[in-house]
């Protein structure tokens, strides 16, 4: 279950994290044993990645949107009822920390469609958006306001700038990755379970072997990569029978990432990673700085 070896001259990525807002979460609702019901303020993290040699700029996911009043209104009423948030810097302030702007960044990389990943998509007017193939299925019904129970707003992705991916080939413990430069400095991976479309990316951070992987909403809470939870049944809000979509096929994901843990020089994190926010916010892994390699 090994990662590739670097080539000679290998591309890699700078990764910097990004704050995009804040969404309260309920630790009972996402693992079995939870100790406390109380709401933690958890991070929406978004990260940037700064090619070496062709020094493209790729954002993954735009975290919460400051002006979230204008989400769709099943969202509004989520936000409102279940997932208190704030949004003291987002996505675009934290990019002109380092003198970027929307127009600066070429791609713009959606773990997945839930609003405390999609923030506003529509000041990126530059990027090509990028996401699982399989977003296309929560569509079928339609956007809002067309669709007034909708939670996918009519301006969500640009139709002339949006690529589905569906183009796969197995890497590490992975079935399904994509090669997206084809230089093996960025792969993004179908991560099933969660929510139709689900994807993360796993990049290169030194040109000798070190790895970050950015595993989305894979899972929730440390607990269930490392094994001493299950995924809790049960979630306000949803009809699902948890916080994913499809808990079995999350699971068997999970397992997936586990495996990254007994490769050497492999970072992993998650979009809601409490214990690495708690050590590292204001410090120099978040833009204009970047995330140490291993």
């Amino acid at each position: 279950m090994s990662l590739p070896s670097p080539a000679e001259n290998q591309p890699f990525c700078a990764v910097s994290a990004l704050e995009a807002g804040h969404v309260y979460l309920n630790p009972s609702m996402f693992i079995n044993n939870a100790t406390s019901t109380l709401p933690q303020r958890n991070p929406s993290l978004s990260f940037l990645l700064q090619h070496s040699v062709n020094k493209k700029r790729l954002v993954f996911d735009l975290g919460i949107r400051k002006d979230w009043e204008n989400s769709p209104s099943q969202i509004v009423n989520w936000i409102k009822t279940t997932y208190r948030v704030d949004v003291p810097q987002d996505v675009v302030d934290s990019l002109a920390k380092g003198d970027l702007s929307p127009l600066d960044i070429d791609t713009v990389c959606l773990s997945h469609s839930h609003f405390d990943h999609i923030g506003h998509t529509v000041p990126f007017s530059r990027s090509e958006f990028v996401v699982g193939g399989d977003t296309h299925d929560l569509f079928v019904n339609g956007f809002w306001p067309s669709n007034p129970d909708s939670s996918f707003a009519v301006d969500l992705l640009p139709t002339e700038r949006t690529r589905f991916l569906v183009d796969w080939e197995p890497i590490g413990p992975f079935p399904r990755a994509h090669n997206f430069y084809g230089d093996g400095s960025i792969y993004v991976i179908d991560a099933p379970g969660h929510l139709s479309g689900h994807i993360n990316l796993l990049a290169r951070t030194s040109a000798d072997g070190g790895w970050i992987y950015l595993a989305g909403d894979t899972a929730h809470h440390w607990n269930l990569l490392t094994g001493e939870s299950a995924i809790a049944c049960g979630h306000p809000g949803h009809h699902h029978s948890s916080a994913h979509q499809d808990k079995e096929l999350a699971e068997h994901h999970i397992r997936c990432v586990r495996e990254l843990l007994n490769i050497p020089r492999v970072r992993v994190l998650l979009a809601h990673d409490l214990p690495w926010y708690e050590e590292n916010k204001g410090g120099t892994s978040f833009f204009p700085g970047h995330i140490k390699s291993l």
